[in-house]
């Protein structure tokens, strides 16, 4: 199934000249952020949107803008394996080769629900393909996920009095690796999470065209 899959994304493959940077998009959701990438003007060109869920809104946004789409779910592969943590291994490693057979310069993950193992992240790094994450928080604040309900819980406990956002390089620790944006935001008193999260997701729309360009400029500087 993998193979057959690799094999379709290489022949479908855009044919874009090799001076522009080739931008490939994980999403799990909405698609919001997904939008703000295509909405904006950067020294790339975004050729594939991959999505976890197929019921992903992002990849009718994708579609909408002309952008080639594929689902890869590790559902299927938890009843092939033993043990999720095989199941896993092998559906980052298919991951990889699907992403690879789009010969992407970038991989952004936006709004992407699923960690990457070593077993997707080593074959991409040996092909030079940088891969960055944006992230409701901080950094070294609240990892993983609910970052920001997490956040707003500790805002209501007096334990802070920010949070933020960044875009940072993926690396194998959960949203541990080096920051390119980071965004502090402020936590105000009588704000519900909803409305939090609705402030939030303005500034990362703008975060993270703006870590996206700054990565493609530093590639283009190499």
């Amino acid at each position: 199934m993998a193979s057959y899959m690799i094999a379709s994304l290489l022949s479908s493959k855009n044919s874009t000249p090799a001076t522009t940077q080739r931008i490939l998009v994980l999403i799990s959701g909405s698609g919001t952020n997904l939008q703000a990438l295509l909405d904006a003007t950067l020294p790339g060109r975004i050729i594939h949107v991959l999505s976890n869920r197929k019921s992903a809104f992002g990849l009718t946004r994708a579609a909408n803008a002309g952008v080639p789409t594929s689902y890869h779910n590790l559902l299927s592969y938890k009843s092939r394996y033993a043990t999720d943590t095989e199941a896993r291994a092998a559906y980052d490693a298919d991951l990889a080769a699907l992403i690879l057979a789009q010969a992407p310069d970038l991989v952004v993950c936006a709004g992407w629900m699923h960690i990457l193992s070593e077993a997707a992240l080593q074959p991409l790094g040996e092909k030079g393909v940088d891969i960055i994450n944006l992230h409701p928080a901080l950094p070294g604040c609240f990892d993983g996920k609910d970052a920001i309900q997490r956040a707003w819980n500790a805002f209501q406990q007096g334990e802070i009095k920010e949070t933020g956002i960044m875009v940072h390089h993926v690396i194998g620790a959960v949203d541990r690796g080096e920051p390119i944006v980071v965004r502090k935001v402020d936590l105000r008193e009588g704000e519900s999470v909803e409305e939090l999260e609705a402030r939030m997701h303005v500034i990362e729309h703008d975060a993270i065209v703006e870590g996206t360009r700054m990565v493609l400029e530093g590639r283009l500087r190499r």
